[in-house]
């Protein structure tokens, strides 16, 4: 009588486990790109928002608002914003995420002057 094999044979998982190890060799820094593009959004979408109150601040005073704690504004966690300039004909500013690094975004309104990498008006450029 033939005897029938019962589960698999240690050449069989060594196989799986290569495979395996070469898919997460090839997703893995797919993932870390992924999470450097999230990083990125983020600090973005921070100085979207603190134009948004710069404005709302400058129709109430006449002025821009050279902190954040005088905006009100609470960033996402981690994104640290710096108000380089701030009086009553424009502010520029920059954000960094300590898990972005080096990625720096920086934004201009009005006369104040522009910190690299902005280059244009109220448009947010990073490096």
């Amino acid at each position: 009588m033939p005897r029938i094999p019962q589960g698999f044979t240690l050449i069989e998982l060594l196989i799986v486990v290569v495979v395996i190890g070469i898919l997460a060799a090839i997703a893995i820094p797919k993932f870390q790109t992924t999470k450097g593009k999230a990083y990125a959004s983020t600090i973005k979408s921070d100085l979207k928002n603190l134009s948004s109150r710069q404005e709302d601040y400058f129709y109430s005073n006449e002025t821009y608002a050279n902190n954040t704690g005088q905006l009100n504004f609470a960033g996402t966690d981690g994104v640290t914003i710096t108000i380089a300039e701030a009086d009553g004909r424009g502010w520029s500013a920059t954000a960094t995420h300590p898990n972005a690094f080096p990625l720096t975004c920086a934004v201009f309104y009005g006369e104040a002057a522009p910190l690299a990498p902005a280059v244009n008006e109220g448009v947010i450029e990073c490096r």
